[in-house]
């Protein structure tokens, strides 16, 4: 499979799981695939993985507590301290984050200000 399908596939697998939770829609910001609720972003498709927005104590803590979670460099750009990178082989295997995204979902549609 070429790796354009391969992306295809990723998104679209990533779009089943993120726009059926409540008010998110998706859309491209830059070249980043995005996924915005109330009209902010709080999520988005970057290399391997999915950057997720949430409070600095809570994204600082998954930090050290997961392996397979790091900071959210979008092209090699400075990280925010809010944003997290969760980073998974298996598109499928994003499911048993479903409670941060929908954290990162409520954080952000509160004002990001927790």
């Amino acid at each position: 499979m070429s790796t354009d399908n391969s992306k295809s596939s990723r998104k679209a697998q990533i779009d089943a799981l993120l726009l059926k939770l409540p008010g998110v829609s998706a859309r491209k910001i830059n070249a980043l695939d995005a996924y915005f609720v109330s009209d902010r972003m709080f999520a988005c498709i970057s290399g391997d993985g999915i950057g997720l927005r949430l409070p600095v104590a809570t994204a600082t803590a998954l930090q050290f507590s997961r392996d397979n979670i790091a900071p959210f460099q979008p092209g090699g750009m400075a990280s925010s301290r809010e944003w997290v990178q969760i980073n998974r082989a298996e598109v499928a295997e994003y499911e048993k984050d479903l409670e941060l995204f929908r954290a990162s979902l409520e954080f952000v549609k509160a004002g990001g200000n927790r």
